[in-house]
Parts: C-alpha cells; structure tokens; sequence
C-alpha cells in the first residue's frame, strides 16, 4: 500500500513540473478554436471559419435529418413500397439552384478575404524574412528602422533544455534571442525568400502564413491592433532542426519602437567593421569563437566533430588546407545542399570564425584570415 502510494505521488510531482499554461499570443492548453486575432485578416479568417461550420452543420442535419426521416418513415415493415418515376424538371432545378447559392453565398465572403490577404501596397514598412536552416533572418528594407537586420535564433537555453529532455516554462522552443520588432496600427509588409530549402512563416495571432521559397520572393502582411508578444513557427517540413525554428514577433508602441530603432542602428554601427582593417589572431580568435557559438555550433556541435551528413570541422581538409580560399568559398556559397551559404555575416565575422576553426581543437594550422580576403572572395 505505501509502495503504492509513493508511486503515485511520484506520478503527480511528474505531471506537475511538466505543467503549462497558457501563452499569450502563442498556444493554448488544450486550445480547439483558432488563437485570439490581433488583426482584422485574422478577425476575418475567424469570422469565415465559423460561417463556413454553420453552413456546412445545417447541410449535415437537414441532409441526413431527411435521409434517417426517409429511411424510418418509409420502412418496407410498415408496408411502404418504393416509388417508381422518373426526371422531375423542378427537382432537379432546385437540387442545382441552391448549391449553386450556397457555393456562390460562400464564395463572396472567402474571395474578399483572400483578396485581402494579397494587398501588401501602401505599407508603413517592409521586412525581408530569410529562412535558414534552421533560423530566420531579418532586413528592414523600408520605413522606420530601414537599414536594420539580424538573425533570429533559438535560444541557447532552450537548446539545452531540449537536448537534457527537460522541457520547461510556457514558451518552451519559442524564445528567440532576437525577436522581430514591429510597432503596433502600421501595415507590416513581410517579404519572404530562403537561402536553402522550402520554409513558412507563420503567425496564427495575425493571420498569416506565407512559404519562404530558395531563389523566390513572396510576401504577405499584416497590422497588430494590440501590443504583446507573438509567436508562430516554421510551418514546412525543413530538416532536422525543423522543430528549433521559431517565430517571436513583439509589437511595441509607436514611441518604444522609435527607442528600439536607435538603440538598434547605435548597435550596428558600433559593430560595422572596416573590412581593410588588420587584425592580430588573438583577436579575431575571440572575435570568432562568438561567430562559431551563435552560429554554426547548432550543426557541427561545440566540439567541432559534427554528426550524421554533418561533416567534422576538426581534422577536416578544407579547414586545414593552406588554400584559405576553400573555406573562404564554402561559407560565402554553402556546400552540398547540407552546409547553407553565410554571406548575411560580414567580412569580419567570416574571417574571424574561419581563423577560429584553423586553430581550434586539433586544429592547429597557426593561419589567420584577414576581412579584405573574404572581401576580394565576395567580388
């Protein structure tokens, strides 16, 4: 009996440190409607999603209320024989009048709605979103905050988590370490492309869900009513990092998001590397160990051994060669449809990271590559 117990006990303390909540702006528990809408699209999706029940119930009830009726009514052990005729003009004109109502009556409302899903003119500002594998990246092309852009990553704590089997918090692989940043009552027109395979980005809360297609560009948009955090994923089959990709959208305030321009154009522009500048090794070593942690880690592992199609960074023939230019070309074109090409980092980054990875682990090539090389490669 007490064995019994603890067991039990032990079943509750395990359902409750996997217990969640609610997350604004993202998923529900045990959530069966569509999210909360913060836009009109989304109002609009919600509103024809319920027509559309409505409509399609009272065909279900009236059809095979008629049907079942026929069938009990009309029992051959109550003596009933079965009619025998033939055409009848008038049914077969209302059989065919009012579907076509009906189709015509769902018709009108779907086309307004998808027709307004397509009208990105006259937006406040545009946002190029670049599928990676397995992140997103963020341009602000037009509007307040032009010039602006980041990549949006999972963050290295809910990695750890995944990788432990220790799932935790309400937004558990939803937290981002750069979230998109978009002020509330303005037009967000959102471009979609990928640098490698076929993504989607998708937000439930705004309505929208737009693949991001290699050598193609798409778009869609949207306009939050309510600030807050929202959250979407990477809605198509990528690879096997599909699942570590993540939406995180904040909308701020008009006045917030003047801040977080400046404070974002202040950091860029304490970043922005001279590509001419020469470096000592001991710097971009520093410099490219960063590069490797937040970027190429995820895929080839901290130890530099990669794993599965993955190939091994340490001990590898391209990262030893004397030819700085193999390397060089692999980061800036990818390779084998596996390794995604990393022109988004700059000169610098490249340089430091691939002189990280020559010196690093066993690797011990003693070589150092200079910015104005990833530069001329670039040309």
């Amino acid at each position: 009996m007490v064995q019994a117990t603890a067991v039990a006990l032990m079943g509750l303390m395990a359902q409750a440190s996997w217990a969640v909540n609610d997350l604004p702006g993202g998923p529900g528990v045990r959530q069966l409607d569509l999210p909360n809408p913060v836009t009109k699209i989304a109002a609009e999706q919600q509103s024809l999603h319920y027509m559309m029940l409505y409509i399609c119930g009272a065909i279900f009830v009236l059809v095979f209320g008629v049907m079942f009726y026929s069938i009990y009514a009309h029992r051959r052990s109550k003596g009933h024989k079965a009619a025998d005729f033939h055409e009848s003009t008038t049914v077969e004109i209302v059989w065919t009048v009012i579907p076509f109502l009906i189709v015509i009556g769902m018709a009108l409302p779907a086309t307004k709605v998808v027709v307004a899903q397509k009208d990105t003119t006259n937006a406040d500002i545009t946002i190029k979103a670049t599928g990676y594998q397995w992140k997103w990246g963020y341009d602000y092309l037009k509007g307040e905050g032009e010039g602006v852009q980041f990549v949006s990553t999972l963050d290295a704590s809910q990695r750890a988590l995944s990788d432990a089997g220790t799932p935790q918090g309400d937004n558990y692989l939803l937290k981002v370490d750069n979230p998109l940043v978009v002020p509330v009552d303005k037009k967000i027109r959102i471009i979609t492309t990928a640098n490698d395979v076929i993504h989607s980005f998708m937000v439930p809360a705004f309505g929208i869900k737009q693949d991001a297609i290699p050598g193609f560009v798409r778009d869609t948009w949207f306009r939050s009513e309510k600030t807050g955090d929202f959250y979407g994923q990477c809605a198509e089959l990528c690879g096997k990092e599909h699942a570590y990709m993540p939406i995180h959208v904040k909308v701020l305030s008009a006045e917030d998001y003047t801040k977080w321009v400046a404070e974002r154009q202040k950091e860029l522009a304490a970043k922005a590397d001279d590509p001419n500048k020469v470096w000592t090794q001991a710097d971009l070593l520093a410099r490219g160990e960063k590069v490797y942690n937040a970027n190429c880690a995820a895929c080839h592992q901290p130890n530099g051994k990669g794993g599965g199609a993955i190939k091994a960074l340490d001990g590898s023939p391209k990262v030893l060669s004397e030819d700085k230019s193999v390397q060089i070309h692999v980061l800036l074109n990818g390779q084998n449809n596996i390794m995604p090409a990393w022109k988004q980092l700059s000169d610098t980054e490249i340089a430091a990271v691939i002189t990280y990875t020559k010196n690093h682990w066993s690797n011990k090539t003693g070589q150092t590559v200079q910015p104005s090389e990833v530069l001329a490669a670039r040309k």
